[in-house]
């Protein structure tokens, strides 16, 4: 398994951005679809987004689509979201995953092996 930690959450302002990073260490980053999802207290995991193994392909949620934006470094072993126009729904704790496949349509939490520790977006109104 790759092994992932992220930073970059903090508290913003409604209408602020802030960017997450993941690096990854410990297997060829490049094998993995990356992806970023988030829990929200009294809520299951949610997915936000994912990206291909070479970069060119994304998905994204509709809560976060035209406003976030992902995005990765694979000579840095590192993905990132870019979160823009950030409203208070937003807050939530936010987590990097790895899924050794193929196809970027994956969504489902259970099909990423690999878990970053999560790190708090606070978004206040």
């Amino acid at each position: 398994q790759v092994q992932l930690v992220e930073s970059g959450g903090g508290l913003v302002q409604a209408g602020g951005s802030l960017r997450l990073s993941c690096t990854a260490s410990g297997r060829t980053f490049n094998n993995y679809i990356m992806g970023w999802f988030r829990q929200a207290p009294g809520k299951e995991r949610e997915f936000v987004a994912t990206i291909s193994r070479s970069g060119g392909s994304t998905r994204y949620s509709d809560s976060v689509k035209g406003r976030f934006t992902i995005s990765r470094d694979n000579a840095k072993n590192t993905a990132y979201l870019q979160m823009n126009s950030l409203k208070p729904e937003d807050t939530a704790v936010y987590y990097c995953a790895a899924a050794n496949t193929f196809y970027v349509g994956v969504s489902n939490p259970a099909d990423f092996g690999s878990w970053g520790q999560g790190t708090q977006v606070t978004v206040s109104s």
